[in-house]
């Protein structure tokens, strides 16, 4: 080989690891360059609560000092106990097009992994399901918009080449506002709401005490209404935690709400905006020029991604979901957001998947892989 592998050993060798990926990308007109402070966020094993029950090791693949591809293996034991599996994980992967460099890459993610007891290897999860993971398989042609993966296609072949199987397809679904409102959906909305003394509660950012209380409430609703779902991972309280003070900087108040059926809370739905329609000129990924093109472009996000939607189970199977999106129709046109992703939604999900195709008219227009390799 006329390249070296090695593990990212202290925090010059991370920042290395995080700026690299501007190496891969060079004249993507597609790519959304990351917030440098973010990553740093992510993989910080110290102040990021997901390393209090996993672990990770970071790898560079470099040719004559410079990175020429990167990869994490992870351990969750979280998701091993919740599914009673014996897995680890791989993420951040990035890699120049040679087979030879990602097959390196991928032996030693798995040589870690095989010594921490570990029989199969999945991913990409960065660093887990909770957090941004699968490949970009279709749809290639776009940027991703917030808190979603983007990739180069020759990744596909270098994944696959090396033996990975997809285990699992997580889709997007773009929503359009001239499509969207059928007469059907507003009949459907109208006698569900009736029907059901349906309420809508947005989620109070202004007062402290008031919003950890809905802090508490969404903690329970989440880790309640996704358990039956493939690879769901219940997130301890110190990462909800954790993710909702980031999430409140970008979130916008009127796109976080809960629903209400005769008076009790069946469920939580937020949407973001996408704010990646701005930070995709913020190149070189600095919090500073990050927040001036926010504050000077925000007008330029014509889009939200609808991130969270969750149905307690005593309440699913009556239409409360449908009821969700039809409220980010009247709150987003609010905001001036003319369309919407609704992402991910697991394949198999197919009363999800029903929904959105046939009573909301939304186009399935990207797919992301997950694969699968025993070790």
């Amino acid at each position: 080989m006329n390249f070296l592998i090695r593990p990212v050993q202290n925090e010059s060798d991370k920042m290395k690891f995080i700026k690299s990926q501007w190496n891969f990308y060079k004249n993507d007109k597609n790519f959304v360059p990351p917030i440098i402070a973010d990553r740093k966020n992510i993989l910080n094993t110290k102040k990021n609560p997901f390393y209090e029950h996993s672990e990770i090791q970071l790898f560079l693949a470099e040719r004559g000092g410079e990175v020429i591809g990167r990869i994490a293996a992870i351990t969750n034991e979280n998701h091993n106990k919740e599914h009673n599996d014996n897995i680890g994980f791989f993420g951040f992967f990035e890699c120049v097009n040679e087979q030879e460099v990602a097959d390196a890459l991928f032996a030693e993610c798995e040589k870690w992994l095989r010594a921490k007891g570990k029989d199969a290897i999945r991913g990409p999860e960065n660093p887990s399901q909770n957090d941004d993971c699968g490949l970009l398989y279709k749809g290639l042609d776009m940027p991703s918009v917030i808190m979603m993966p983007y990739n180069p296609e020759y990744y596909i072949g270098l994944i696959e080449n090396y033996g990975f199987k997809k285990v699992q397809d997580l889709f997007a679904y773009l929503l359009k506002i001239d499509t969207f409102v059928t007469e059907k959906m507003e009949r459907m909305d109208r006698i569900i709401r009736e029907r059901y003394k349906v309420e809508m509660k947005t989620v109070d950012f202004k007062h402290k005490k008031q919003f950890l209380q809905d802090l508490e409430t969404i903690k329970s609703i989440y880790n309640c209404a996704w358990v039956p779902n493939w690879g769901f991972v219940k997130m301890t309280d110190k990462e909800m935690d954790h993710l909702a003070n980031d999430l409140k900087l970008i979130a916008d108040p009127n796109l976080a709400f809960f629903i209400y059926s005769k008076g009790k809370v069946a469920g939580f739905a937020l949407a973001l905006p996408d704010i990646n329609q701005v930070l995709k000129f913020n190149k070189k990924g600095g919090m500073l020029g990050a927040l001036w093109h926010l504050k000077t472009k925000k007008k330029r996000i014509n889009l939200v991604r609808i991130i969270i939607l969750g149905i307690l189970p005593e309440f699913q199977r009556m239409g409360l979901d449908s009821c969700l999106y039809y409220e980010f129709l009247k709150k987003g046109l609010d905001g001036g957001y003319m369309k919407g992703e609704a992402s991910w939604i697991l394949e198999d999900n197919e009363k999800m998947n029903r929904g959105l195709t046939q009573t909301m008219n939304a186009e399935h227009y990207k797919t992301y892989r997950i694969f699968q390799k025993s070790i």
